[in-house]
């Protein structure tokens, strides 16, 4: 019978590169370069509630530390470590090894080293601690944005709330847009690279995980402003645009959440800067509305009349 240390000697101990000591001590002990702030966020999924019980495990580990780097993409850090704590029903490696790959390839590919967790016996859940380094007063936040902000958002919305409604039947998709949608649901890119290039353009910045109009919302509540999103701006995939009419489309977009897409402000005067940070990344920006002295999010259509809406984003007690 395979061990809890078993898994951790072949599974949770890989090399690390920019860290004191890792896993197999009491704790782990990193160093901040001099000037840098410790920035710090933390991530759970829980199995039938941020994903299904069959759910790929390689997609499920990229996932898990993707919402994690996609907090730090939103504060414009530098991921450097990860936590990883898992409760398993069984020390089922076959899975335990897949979703490891897809975990580790993702940190991997953004230089962050796996330091340490825990595992135990118990309903499938992960809890995922990410650390990175950020110039201190250089964070972007929440509070930041001011009246006669532009208001933007990076890629494409709605494609993994879409496709998470297709699983439920509540719209078709062609096979084709059917393989988009859940690339984007079960594999998302966190915009790391972008949120370190907005640093010293953008004002406030947040990552859409639970809806764009929620998540702006937050900013819009933590600055003390009002938000209005031009809904025929929103950008949306080239296998999306074709159902931009469709109510559970445009759930989807507005409401859906998933995306890991960031949604920004900034003056109107660092246009020519955002969009050259979009491309610089390889990341498309979009400008979707402004901020207003005023609370709360409004949606409108292009001609300015109020858009309705369908849902009110994610709420993991909802």
């Amino acid at each position: 019978m395979t061990s809890e240390f078993d898994l951790i000697r072949r599974f949770f101990s890989p090399p690390t590169r920019h860290t004191l000591l890792a896993g197999g001590d009491d704790a782990a002990l990193v160093s901040v370069a001099p000037g840098q702030a410790l920035a710090v966020s933390t991530d759970m999924l829980v199995v039938g509630r941020h994903f299904l019980a069959d759910a790929d495990p390689g997609g499920v580990g990229h996932k898990s530390l993707a919402v994690n780097l996609s907090d730090m993409a939103a504060m414009g850090a530098l991921p450097r470590w990860a936590t990883l704590s898992l409760a398993l029903p069984d020390a089922d490696e076959r899975w335990v090894g897949a979703f490891m790959s897809g975990f580790l390839d993702l940190a991997a590919q953004h230089d962050v080293d796996l330091i340490g967790g825990d595992t135990t016996r118990g309903p499938l859940t992960i809890c995922v601690q990410i650390m990175g380094e950020i110039a201190v007063g250089a964070a972007l936040r929440r509070d930041s944005a001011g009246p006669g902000d532009d208001l933007w958002v990076s890629g494409t919305v709605g494609d993994a709330a879409l496709a998470l409604a297709a699983r439920r039947r509540e719209i078709a998709l062609s096979p084709a847009q059917r393989t988009c949608a859940d690339a984007r649901l079960d594999r998302p890119a966190p915009r790391v690279a972008l949120g370190r290039a907005l640093v010293g353009k953008a004002r406030a910045c947040i990552d859409v995980s639970d809806g764009l109009v929620a998540d702006v919302g937050h900013i819009a509540e933590r600055s003390g402003v009002r938000a209005v999103i031009d809904w025929s701006r929103v950008p949306l995939s080239t296998m999306a645009s074709a159902l931009r009419d469709d109510p559970v489309m445009r759930r989807a977009a507005l409401s859906g959440g998933d995306d890991y897409e960031l949604a920004f402000t900034a003056p109107p005067d660092a246009r020519g800067a955002i969009l050259a940070a979009g491309e610089r990344t390889g990341v498309a920006v979009t400008r979707i509305g402004q901020v207003e002295a005023g609370a709360g999010v409004q949606v409108q259509d292009g001609g300015g009349r109020a858009v309705e809406m369908v849902g009110a984003g994610f709420d993991h007690f909802g």
